[in-house]
């Protein structure tokens, strides 16, 4: 086991909490606009940045409330190079608005990490593309290309890991851990998944995990599976693959609906929270590894409430 594997508290058997549906939340609850669905863009001005830090905090102190950890995770999903032009940034403006991400998160675990509720800092990369199709995927080498720049921004600016978010392929995993490790910084790797529990590109689970562990020298911290409803990929757990002994963590989404449906609705759909603490409670028998919980769209606070109510069995 590598060093940083035994330095990252969710490895071990203590709960962390992570936030839910950042930019559904933001948008649909919050009225606060998000130009390409992208959160970086509030770091642009000094109202934003307190918009993101209000954000946080109410997680930050249920997390202290129920005595777990919690990963913080940067507002930079869409802040890699190919998001620039469309956002409107120059490639420097970019990068300073990475840095103002991260550098906000070291304020707050200044303000609230503790040794009974750690706070860890992660740099939160997202797929080239669309999150929600895989029909332009990315080489390995050329995923590891693109996503070196911000991988070394979030490594100078001392993150504790970095964590990829809706990744649609393993080879773009692939890419992602591979310029992590010439970062030396560790990394999580978490898959979208469709309704039938595969990845978009029609991947099964347990084989992206071999393929990325194989390519990688088991180069992942940790796997994860975020951006779909529990539903959609509880019955592929069922099959106890041993590669699911990887997956740590889960941020599921609030909605049942596909993808495709997700997409053109107009609406938010925030499901019942009651009900995915449940789905939660069933994952965490068939995950007994199982330490990050979470949400994705259409989740908010009250999700992730219930679904910590759920698992450590006592409420508030």
């Amino acid at each position: 086991m590598t060093k940083y594997r035994q330095q990252l508290p969710q490895l071990g058997s203590r709960m962390f909490l992570t936030d839910g549906g950042m930019e559904t939340t933001l948008i649909f609850l919050q009225g606060i606009e998000l130009p390409e669905f992208s959160a970086i863009t509030l770091m642009d001005k000094p109202e934003g940045l307190q918009i993101a830090k209000n954000y946080f905090q109410t997680y930050l102190q249920m997390a202290q409330d129920f005595g777990t950890g919690f990963i913080l995770e940067s507002m930079t999903w869409r802040g890699s190079s190919d998001w620039a032009a469309p956002l409107g940034y120059r490639p420097k403006q970019l990068e300073l608005l990475n840095r103002k991400a991260i550098r906000m998160l070291h304020d707050l675990h200044t303000q609230y990490d503790a040794s009974e509720t750690p706070v860890v800092i992660s740099g939160c990369v997202g797929p080239r593309g669309d999150a929600y199709d895989a029909s332009d995927a990315l080489t390995a080498n050329v995923a590891q290309h693109y996503h070196a720049k911000q991988i070394k921004i979030f490594r100078e600016e001392n993150v504790d890991l970095v964590t990829a978010l809706t990744l649609t392929s393993a080879d773009e995993a692939i890419g992602i851990t591979r310029a992590a490790q010439a970062e030396n910084i560790p990394v999580a790797i978490s898959f979208t998944l469709e309704t039938d529990g595969r990845l978009p590109n029609g991947q099964p689970l347990a084989d992206a995990i071999e393929k990325v562990d194989k390519a990688t020298g088991q180069g992942p911290a940790f796997f994860m599976i975020n951006c779909a409803h529990p539903s959609h990929f509880i019955e592929t757990l069922r099959g106890n693959h041993r590669s699911f002994a990887r997956i740590r963590g889960i941020r599921a989404n609030a909605s049942c609906k596909s993808h495709a449906e997700l997409d053109e609705a107009t609406e938010l759909d925030r499901g019942d929270p009651y009900e995915l603490g449940l789905y939660y409670l069933d994952l965490q028998q068939l995950l007994p590894q199982l330490t990050i919980i979470g949400g994705c769209c259409g989740t908010d606070h009250l999700h992730i409430e219930a679904i910590a109510k759920a698992m450590l069995a006592d409420p508030l």
